[in-house]
């Protein structure tokens, strides 16, 4: 774990590190039907889950990404997860992603805070663009990225292969202002 981790901190959301604590709760949305049908990963154990927290501190370790814990402000409520990996710093660009367990869909959590993963991006880790890669039948996600004023750049046709059939993935991008 990184002792100077960036906390981010509004009236509704905190932003901290990822803790052991968090396993069930990244279990939890790493293994819900109606989460994992687009995240890249899903489990089947709390054991298998520690993969996924490893990933995170991965991260942050070789200064390749960040992803936060996203809570209720009192660190009560685990929310989901949200960050920057891919990151390339020749290149000043990022790939954004994040997930939220489902019971706090439509509450305006991901409205807030992938901003806040934004502006970290560019102000703090000098970042001048910023990517997601959204696969084309994730209609939620794509209005999502609308929503935080990224722009639809295209569609790379059946670029990948998941549960054996290729996929198509659209591509959006914010630049730094």
């Amino acid at each position: 774990m990184l002792t100077d981790f960036p906390t981010i901190k509004t009236e509704r959301l905190l932003l901290r590190q990822f803790q052991d604590s968090d396993l069930e709760n990244v279990f939890k949305g790493l293994s819900h039907p109606e989460v994992i049908p687009y995240y890249g990963v899903n489990y089947d154990s709390l054991e298998a889950t520690q993969a996924q927290l490893q990933f995170f501190a991965d991260l942050e370790a070789h200064s390749t990404g960040i992803w936060w814990a996203i809570c209720s402000p009192d660190n009560q409520v685990f929310y989901g997860a949200g960050g920057l990996n891919g990151l390339v710093r020749e290149h000043q660009k990022a790939e954004i992603g994040f997930w939220l367990l489902p019971e706090h869909w439509g509450q305006g959590i991901m409205k807030e805070a992938m901003p806040l993963i934004c502006e970290h991006g560019f102000k703090v880790l000098g970042l001048h663009r910023i990517e997601g890669f959204v696969e084309s039948e994730n209609l939620n996600c794509k209005a999502a990225m609308r929503k935080l004023d990224f722009r639809h750049e295209g569609t790379m046709r059946e670029c990948e292969i998941k549960n054996g059939k290729f996929i198509s993935l659209d591509i959006y991008a914010k630049l730094r202002a």
